[in-house]
C-alpha cells in the first residue's frame, strides 16, 4: 500500500479509526536541537488493527524510534492525531494500555529475574499471590521458568532480552511496543528470539510495533512492514506480509519471502535510504 491509498479518505473513515490498536493522522514532530528546529516525523498517516504485528524499517535517523517513543507518549507530536486504544497516548500510558520493550534490557541487577518480572506488578499494587501467578505465567511463556531465581548477570544477553519481554507481558497490556530489542545481539541468539517471539504472537494474539533495521527480521516476524523515509520521517510505503501464519526459519530460503524482502528493499530505495 502505497502513502497515497493511506491518504485516501475512504481508508480514514471513523469505523477504522475507532477499531485501530494506533491510529496515526498526519503526525509530524519537530524537536529544537542545538542548531536549529529538526523534524523528526513529518505527516505519517498509518492504522496499526489488533492483532496486527508491525514492523517499522527505515535508514538511521529516520524517526522510527521517535514515531514508537509518540504511540508510548514518551514524546508528544508537534501536530496531527495520534490515538492508541482510542485514547489518547496519554491516557494510555496511565492505564497501562501497553508494554515496552527497550533496546536494552534495562534490569536491575540487584533483583533476581523473577523480582524484575515482578517489578511493575509491585507498581500496580497487585497482590502478592497474584504477583506470584503472573511472574510464573510470563516465564514459562518465554521458556524462561526455570530461571526466577537467577539475577540478570547470570544470563546471556538473549535470555536477558527474554526477561524484559516476560516483564513487558506481565501487566498484560493490549499493545507490545518493542524498540529494536534484538539489534545488539549475535546473528544466531538473533534468529532463535525471531522464532520465539513470533511464537509468543501466534499463541497470545496480541498486536506489536516493532523497530528494526533488519529485512529479514522486519519479513519473518510482520504481518505488515511500513517502510519509512530518511529524515523527516514519511511513510514511504506499507507491504502486506502474506507469508504463511506458521513460520520457521527455512522460510527465509524460500522465493515467496525473498519476494517480500524485494519489496522492502525497493521502498526503502524509493525513500533515498541508500543516498
Amino acid at each position: 500500500m502505497t502513502e497515497a491509498a493511506l491518504l485516501d479518505p475512504v481508508e480514514h473513515d471513523e469505523t477504522a479509526t475507532a477499531q485501530a490498536v494506533v491510529a496515526a493522522r498526519d503526525v509530524s514532530l519537530v524537536f529544537d536541537a542545538e542548531g536549529g528546529r529538526v523534524t523528526a516525523l513529518a505527516g505519517v498517516d498509518l492504522s496499526i488493527m489488533p492483532g496486527d504485528f508491525v514492523s517499522l524499517i527505515g535508514p538511521s535517523g529516520c524517526g522510527k524510534t521517535t514515531l514508537l517513543r509518540a504511540i508510548a507518549d514518551l514524546e508528544r507530536p508537534s501536530s496531527g492525531s495520534l490515538l492508541v486504544n482510542g485514547m489518547s497516548p496519554e491516557d494510555a500510558r496511565k492505564r497501562r494500555s501497553y508494554g515496552y520493550v527497550f533496546q536494552a534490557p534495562a534490569l536491575y541487577p540487584w533483583r533476581n529475574v523473577a523480582r524484575n518480572v515482578m517489578l511493575p506488578l509491585e507498581i500496580m499494587g497487585l497482590a502478592r499471590a497474584e504477583r506470584r501467578v503472573r511472574v510464573a505465567r510470563y516465564l514459562a511463556l518465554v521458556g524462561l521458568g526455570e530461571f526466577a531465581r537467577k539475577f540478570p548477570w547470570q544470563l546471556s544477553g538473549g535470555m536477558q532480552q527474554r526477561v524484559s519481554i516476560a516483564r513487558a507481558l506481565a501487566f498484560e497490556p493490549k499493545l507490545l511496543l518493542m524498540d529494536e530489542p534484538f539489534g545488539a545481539l549475535d546473528e544466531i541468539t538473533r534468529d532463535g528470539l525471531n522464532l520465539h517471539l513470533h511464537e509468543l504472537w501466534r499463541r497470545t494474539g496480541m498486536t506489536a510495533v516493532f523497530v528494526t533495521h533488519s529485512i529479514p527480521e522486519a519479513v519473518f516476524l510482520s504481518t505488515r512492514i511500513v517502510v519509512m523515509s530518511a529524515r523527516p520521517g514519511r511513510v514511504v510505503d506499507i507491504i502486506d506480509n502474506d507469508l504463511p501464519a506458521t513460520r520457521d526459519l527455512d522460510l527465509r530460503e524460500t522465493p515467496e519471502f525473498l519476494a517480500v524482502a524485494h519489496r522492502v528493499r525497493e521502498a526503502l530505495r524509493a525513500g533515498h535510504s541508500y543516498d
